[in-house]
């Protein structure tokens, strides 16, 4: 009961980020290339880098090397009951709705370029 706790407490801490909240949106569609996160957030690779560390860290994000790019994708079951769900409830809500298609017009022209 007490790691649950914790588990809980670092979920809603690391969301608690306008940021790292915009970026677990955008991955609900797809895992992403840290690229495409720079590109729809318009923030440097460091700052991307430093927030998925954090949903990393929380148990909510995962990611995988290909060479010298990194791709973030949500993890699969989701530590806490229906949080995709809530986390899907929020893309029609601003700023999330005008992240997610900017990221469809993204991927559609040129996506990640690695």
């Amino acid at each position: 009961m007490h790691t649950k706790i914790l588990s809980s407490h670092e979920i809603f801490r690391a969301l608690g980020d306008p940021s790292r909240l915009r970026m677990a949106v955008l991955l609900l569609e797809k895992e992403l290339c840290v690229c495409d996160l720079m590109a729809v957030l318009e923030m440097s690779q460091s700052s991307v880098s430093r927030h998925m560390s954090v949903l990393r860290s929380a148990g909510l994000a995962a990611d995988r090397r290909d060479g010298r790019w990194a791709y973030y994708r949500l993890v699969e079951p989701m530590p806490l009951t229906d949080l995709r769900a809530c986390l899907a409830e929020l893309t029609s809500e601003a700023p999330h709705s005008a992240d997610l298609a900017k990221l469809h017009d993204h991927l559609k022209t040129k996506g990640c370029q690695a």
